[in-house]
């Protein structure tokens, strides 16, 4: 047991040993191999220190850029001189050319900003001179230099008056080609420019068609300024007289006379033809309730110009809603109920016309006519029945000819069309007769996302 034990002691002592001298043996080996096979010192400087830091970027291109001519050729000679890579080289004469073209250019629109300020100035002080001119009388000359001064004056005001003929001519001029006082021919459907309509809150396009939501909100801060623009410009005419006249009319008024404030506003439309200008018609709550204001403003490329103002009531403007139907009795059941409540129960000023196309379910589109009426007391409507194959235009022609009375608004309708009475005086607001210099229907677009 002894011997064994001495045994293994000096076996393990001798692995040890055996193990220490192979890993020195090891490392001798590694640190030859490093010492051999590692590349030759180079003056050369690496790509990393040759290409300047961010920071630092710009003051060395430049002064490469000044020491140089237009062409940045100073840069590159000296980077060459230098004797870096090639590669490193292009690089450097690259990017000093692209810094030489963005001096030249920040340059000239340096120039052009000192140019504009000049123009600027002198329009100023010419302004100012016309400003003092007018203060004075030129149709009372004076003596000496202070009569060389009035003509001098009274040149300069003729020379402002003639532009701003000028310019009210080439605006009159943008006024008349606009559709703004009377409609013009055009060749199709297609060459109609709609109009967008908008609120307080919101902004309804059609410019887009389908690949973007019609209802825009939040509304883009450039047309969110724009809008906002134009109804405040809106209010102050409406709170502010323009003439004797409406100085007169203010003087009559009491103290309880209506101030119009943003919350009077009900909706606007606005529309821009590429080569005219903007139109745009404000609608304000009037004094009563079916009593609204009216304001129209066009842009001309220009400051905004206020056309008209107008009251419009519209307490005798009937509504003749026009439904063709062919079954759907379900539907129609639906329909009555929102007519009922809506159009007779909160409006009351309207005039429902049925043309039916068949015998089958008449009966039941007939009872529902009379259960309302009955209801409500409504008494206002015509069920005319056709015995062909259903055509919605040829119901609502039918239903339109059916008409007896006098003047009346004619809602081409469809038995699915949920409407309020906002959109019914809306109609009202946004519809002009038949015959007049400026006819005007409201074609509200109908969309669906079922």
């Amino acid at each position: 047991m002894l011997h064994a034990a001495m045994l293994r002691r000096g076996l393990l002592t001798w692995v040890s040993r055996v193990g220490g001298m192979l890993v020195f043996l090891c490392c001798s080996l590694s640190l030859l191999y490093l010492m051999t096979c590692s590349p030759p010192h180079s003056s050369n400087t690496p790509l990393s220190h040759v290409l300047p830091h961010a920071e630092s970027n710009h003051q060395n291109l430049g002064g490469a850029v000044l020491a140089a001519g237009p062409a940045g050729t100073g840069g590159a000679q000296a980077a060459a001189q230098s004797g870096g890579p090639p590669a490193v080289h292009t690089y450097q004469m690259l990017l000093q050319e692209r810094e030489e073209q963005h001096r030249l250019y920040i340059s000239s629109l340096k120039k052009q900003i000192a140019q504009l300020k000049e123009d600027l100035q002198e329009r100023s002080q010419q302004l100012k001179r016309v400003q003092e001119s007018l203060k004075i009388d030129p149709r009372v000359p004076g003596d000496g230099q202070e009569g060389g001064a009035e003509s001098h004056g009274f040149g300069e005001v003729q020379g402002v008056k003639s532009q701003q003929s000028d310019l009210q001519e080439f605006l009159r001029g943008q006024l008349l080609k606009a559709e703004v006082t009377a409609g013009t021919r055009l060749p199709s459907e297609y060459a109609v420019v709609p109009f967008e309509s908008f609120t307080l809150q919101r902004v309804y396009q059609l410019e887009m068609g389908l690949t973007r939501h019609p209802e825009e909100k939040p509304v883009r801060k450039d047309k969110r300024d724009e809008l906002g623009e134009v109804l405040e410009v809106a209010l102050h005419s409406l709170n502010t007289p323009s003439s004797q006249q409406d100085n007169r009319e203010v003087v009559q008024k009491t103290q309880t006379s209506k101030v119009y404030t943003p919350s009077d506003f009900l909706e606007g439309i606005t529309r821009t033809e590429r080569d005219k200008g903007t139109l745009y018609e404000l609608t304000f709550r009037g004094d009563s309730t079916h009593e609204f204001r009216r304001l129209v403003l066009f842009r001309p490329f220009g400051p905004l110009l206020k056309v008209k103002s107008e009251k419009m009531d519209t307490a005798d403007v009937l509504i003749n809603i026009i439904v063709p139907l062919s079954r759907r009795t379900e539907k129609f059941r639906h329909f009555m109920h929102n007519f009922r409540e809506v159009s007779v129960r909160q409006d009351g000023r309207v005039h429902l016309t049925v043309v039916y196309f068949g015998k089958e379910q008449m009966s039941e589109v007939r009872s529902m006519l009379e259960n309302t009426s009955r209801e409500v007391n409504f008494k206002n409507y015509t069920l005319l029945q056709l015995d062909e194959e259903f055509s919605r235009g040829r119901g609502l022609d039918v239903g339109a000819r059916a008409w007896k009375g006098g003047n009346v608004l004619l809602f081409f309708c469809d038995v699915d069309i949920y409407f309020t009475t906002e959109f019914l005086n809306t109609c009202r607001l946004n519809t002009q007769p038949g015959g007049t210099p400026h006819t005007q229907i409201h074609r509200k677009i109908i969309l669906s996302f079922e």
